[in-house]
């Protein structure tokens, strides 16, 4: 397996939304994460972060990045919130969450898209590695991406970035959960 090609991660901030948003015109990207919508709506979430629980784990603050190739220009978009732990979730009771077990470490629930335009290339597994790395998530000892049941490629991506799964099938919503621990 090749090196990765190296990147950088800069804040993703409202004068990158310009230079990320046309990769969801791409009908892959639109059918896994939704239209041009999509990175806007997550600068909006940022600015509401921290606070709150989601899935019966406590957010404690959230980060999203632009990965950049060496000519600093975007390759990737990465970004999650930062948990008191990790949870398997099960949808929601009567009384809320239904967790169905839990992991006490603190984690990162992930998510991340490659310029479509550079799919196939080493950036999402160089992306990852370096979030991984990054001074800003030094406290996280588990890192988790939800990745569909059919992304072939995004599960291989994850795998090839050290990423595993201890449940291969996928959860109730059809997502099946990588994990990297330090």
């Amino acid at each position: 397996m090749n090196a990765p090609p190296p990147v950088t991660l800069v804040p993703f901030t409202a004068d990158r939304l310009d230079s990320v948003a046309p990769w969801f015109d791409d009908h892959e990207v639109q059918r896994r994460l939704g239209d041009r919508r999509w990175p806007a709506r997550e600068l909006d979430l940022l600015t509401r972060r921290p606070g709150g629980s989601y899935r019966g784990r406590t957010v404690l603050r959230a980060h999203s990045w632009v990965a950049l190739d060496e000519q600093q220009q975007p390759v990737a978009h990465l970004g999650g919130e930062v948990y008191d732990r990790w949870t398997r979730y099960g949808g929601e009771g009567p009384s809320g969450p239904l967790v169905l077990g839990a992991v006490a470490l603190r984690s990162m629930g992930l998510t991340y898209l490659v310029d479509p335009a550079r799919w196939r290339q080493g950036f999402g597994r160089a992306a990852l590695r370096t979030v991984i790395c990054c001074d800003e998530v030094a406290d996280v000892r588990m890192f988790v991406a939800g990745i569909d049941a059919d992304n072939t490629a995004s599960q291989r991506c994850a795998q090839s970035a050290g990423f595993s799964t201890d449940h291969p099938e996928p959860d109730w919503e059809d997502t099946i959960y990588h994990h990297f621990i330090r």
